[in-house]
């Protein structure tokens, strides 16, 4: 879908650029397939702020998004795209043969109308799901599953895909949008194509208020703060933190390694810190 601008009748729609979302349906979502759902602000289970600049933001309800695609060889026809308010991505609203519906991500170039099919061995088309051995080598893929049966981890995000490079011993090489070269089982199971909204990244919010409604407040530099609220804070006059930049509660960031030993790095071929170097 395109961009969409405005004329300059305020200071903060000359600067707005959105995604023109006329080709969306426009009514409410199917209930069934709705959750309530609860804002934490930023707090984790016993009331402190772990993630700092959220709160506030218009309310929401959480589309079941179906992930794992396990429903085989039933063919469904895409009755709609729809908006979902919490992801970047356009969502589909699809329906069996069988009667049922359900929700799955939509990649580029489908539309009402087409179908999809979930199996061992489908078309290589947008939209379909098939586990990584029956997928060709070259294949651009989205959703795509860390261990099988847990659902789609991999590329979700608008405009997101991920490329399947080779196969080898029971797993399968994919090349991330990072440039992390990484192995995954090859019985887990990835949908055909890229993730829908690709614009999405081009987008200009204009305002601080726009800001506001998705749920996100304003950011205070460390350096701004008393000793109390940060490790930067503090100082006479103006200072400039006197120190490697930390998070308020003294992790190390803005390029630091923070990341520690996992099992999983054995299935990681090529870090997405070294394909950045090389470029």
């Amino acid at each position: 879908m395109a961009l969409k601008t405005f004329n300059p009748t305020t200071p903060s729609r000359r600067q707005l650029v959105l995604v023109d979302r006329s080709q969306l349906h426009r009514g409410k979502p199917v209930k069934a397939l709705t959750e309530g759902k609860k804002r934490a602000g930023g707090r984790n289970n016993t009331g402190r702020v772990t993630v700092g600049q959220r709160g506030g933001g218009h309310k929401r309800r959480y589309r079941v998004i179906d992930f794992k695609r396990r429903k085989f060889d039933v063919e469904a026809m895409v009755e709609r795209l729809e908006y979902d308010p919490n992801r970047t991505a356009f969502i589909a609203l699809i329906k069996y043969a069988d009667g049922e519906q359900a929700y799955i991500l939509a990649p580029q170039r489908l539309g009402p109308g087409d179908k999809v099919i979930a199996g061992e061995r489908v078309d290589v088309q947008p939209g379909n799901a098939m586990p990584l051995r029956s997928i060709p080598v070259g294949t651009i893929v989205h959703n795509v599953e860390m261990k099988a049966g847990r659902g789609g981890q991999i590329a979700r995000s608008a405009g997101t895909y991920v490329q399947l490079i080779g196969k080898d011993s029971g797993y399968a090489q994919l090349r991330l949008g990072s440039g992390e070269v990484r192995m995954v089982p090859e019985q887990c199971m990835a949908s055909i194509g890229a993730v829908s909204n690709s614009d999405q990244q081009n987008i200009n919010l204009g305002k601080a208020g726009r800001k506001r409604w998705l749920g996100r407040r304003p950011v205070v530099r460390g350096v701004a703060m008393n000793p109390v609220d940060h490790p930067h804070g503090g100082g006479e006059g103006r200072t400039s933190g006197g120190r490697h930049p930390v998070t308020p509660w003294g992790k190390p960031t803005k390029g630091a390694r923070t990341r520690g030993k996992k099992a999983s790095d054995r299935l990681i071929i090529r870090s997405r810190h070294r394909a950045r170097k090389r470029r």
